[in-house]
């Protein structure tokens, strides 16, 4: 979101409070404060994170399951004032936001169920862009991490910090469901001249309050099996699409990681 976060606190409190509505008033119990340690979400805990982002002009909140490992349930948001002199002259930094449920709520509520929840988050938030994926999940990279990668294009990889700090208002890419606001869609020609763009029955487009939009692709999130040769076509049909607004992460002292990276960033592309 290219927005400061005083505009858009009373927005992150509600979708926060949907996702607790959701998972559970158990399911995060932790947080890191201000020095980065762990604390525990009990009630003190609690009003320490609704007055932050009630209060704060900028902050960074991390709230998970567990201190100890990934875990199953986490909320992180970076929030910023675009106006101070750090923002000023990054057209890329934006507040962002991401909500963590484990494969298992998946499978028990199913697809259409998240994918409720998932609209019921995004609908308090002027996005410019979001998605819902299958992702990877991890505190450290595991051995093997760079060919799972390639195995499996619709798995994301998302380190929300760095994100936060570069995305700006253009696409991260295609996926199960790939969430549009501006400019991007008004550019696209709005939900009708998007919709004239995606060709396959088994893409949606909804149009959402706002000048949004929410496109989802099949009934599942998939991960794709790329030596199996699923190389999920709608995920490829709408990558085209939005190629011309896709994010680019920008380059490191590492070549070679560039390298992989642009290749995975293309990944249903080329």
């Amino acid at each position: 979101m290219r927005r400061s976060h005083q505009e858009l606190k009373q927005g992150v409190m509600r979708s926060l409070e949907a996702y607790l509505r959701a998972v559970g008033p158990k399911a995060l119990g932790w947080y890191v404060d201000q020095e980065g340690d762990w604390q525990e979400l009990d009630a003190e805990g609690w009003a320490h994170i609704w007055c932050e982002l009630r209060e704060r002009n900028g902050l960074i909140l991390k709230l998970r399951d567990t201190p100890s490992d990934a875990g199953q349930y986490d909320f992180e948001y970076y929030g910023k004032s675009l106006d101070s002199p750090l923002f000023a002259n990054n057209p890329g930094a934006v507040c962002a936001a991401s909500f963590w449920l484990p494969p298992e709520y998946l499978e028990t509520h199913g697809p259409a169920h998240v994918r409720e929840l998932a609209l019921e988050l995004a609908d308090p938030l002027p996005f410019n862009s979001g998605h819902a994926s299958l992702s990877f999940n991890f505190l450290y990279r595991p051995p093997g991490f760079r060919s799972l990668c390639f195995r499996y294009p619709g798995m994301d990889v998302q380190v929300l910090r760095d994100i936060a700090w570069n995305l700006g208002t253009r696409m991260r890419g295609a996926y199960w469901l790939t969430f549009l606001g501006q400019p991007v869609l008004g550019e696209l020609g709005g939900v009708a001249g998007l919709r004239a763009r995606l060709s396959s029955p088994d893409i949606t487009v909804q149009e959402m309050e706002g000048a949004r939009a929410v496109i989802t692709l099949g009934t599942w999130p998939e991960a794709g099996d790329a030596e199996q040769g699923h190389e999920l076509p709608l995920y490829r049909e709408l990558a085209r699409v939005l190629e011309p607004w896709l994010y680019q992460a920008p380059p490191t002292q590492d070549s070679a990681a560039d390298e992989d990276l642009r290749r995975w960033e293309r990944r249903f592309l080329d």
